[in-house]
């Protein structure tokens, strides 16, 4: 088990920690988050007739403002937020848990790739069953996001909760999970190289408390 995990405290310190830090840095780049988007799905979008189409991405930052208001910079933003506390709980919960069935018996010291590839499984296998449980908030994230209307009737969606809602009426749960076989894909390739290489290293890299001094901070 992780030591932050064997510490609820330090662990509860860094999550609330980790959490505030990615609110602050998701919405910071908000903005430009949804400009790309606008950007990539204009030419798809019945909100968005040919002729007012985004000329590129100054255009877009230009108009946002003055045709949906200041705010609708940051649509999707607290989808983007909210999902950030469960999927980094999903993570470490069933990384420990991969961990157990994928790392059992395995020696670090003597079995290196089997210890590698074990990491590799746990993190891609971690982050696809997390991705089951937010998916959906991610989902609406990209649809509110996309939603070019001002105010009231012009508005597709008028919240995040209003967003869950139309689709799961509409489509049912399948609706919720459009996009997830691609998204699956990525994610998977993604946490195992971020848990996959890190824990490894971890695990290799000496206990900087009984390691030298230029050891420890090499």
């Amino acid at each position: 088990m992780e030591p932050a995990i064997a510490d609820p405290v330090s662990f509860a310190k860094d999550f609330i920690a980790g959490g505030v830090s990615a609110a602050i840095s998701k919405t910071t780049v908000a903005p430009i988050e949804r400009v790309k988007l606008l950007l990539q799905v204009q030419h798809i979008s019945q909100q968005i007739a040919a002729e007012k189409r985004y000329k590129g991405m100054v255009d877009c930052f230009v108009r946002i403002p003055r045709e949906q208001g200041v705010l609708a910079y940051w649509r999707g933003n607290l989808a983007n937020v909210i999902r950030y506390f469960p999927t980094q709980a999903l993570n470490f919960a069933f990384k420990d848990k991969y961990k157990q069935i994928f790392l059992g018996g395995v020696d670090k010291n003597t079995q290196f790739w089997r210890y590698f590839a074990g990491n590799l499984a746990s993190g891609g296998a971690a982050g696809a069953t997390s991705l089951c449980f937010v998916y959906p908030l991610d989902f609406a994230r990209t649809r509110l996001a996309a939603d070019v209307g001002k105010a009231g009737k012009e508005r597709e969606f008028s919240g995040l909760a209003d967003c869950l809602k139309k689709i799961f009426k509409k489509d049912g749960i399948v609706g919720l999970y459009r996009g997830f076989g691609v998204s699956v894909q990525g994610i998977i390739i993604y946490r195992a190289s971020y848990f996959g290489c890190f824990d490894t290293a971890k695990g290799m890299l000496p206990d900087p408390k009984k390691a030298g001094f230029f050891v420890s901070w090499g």
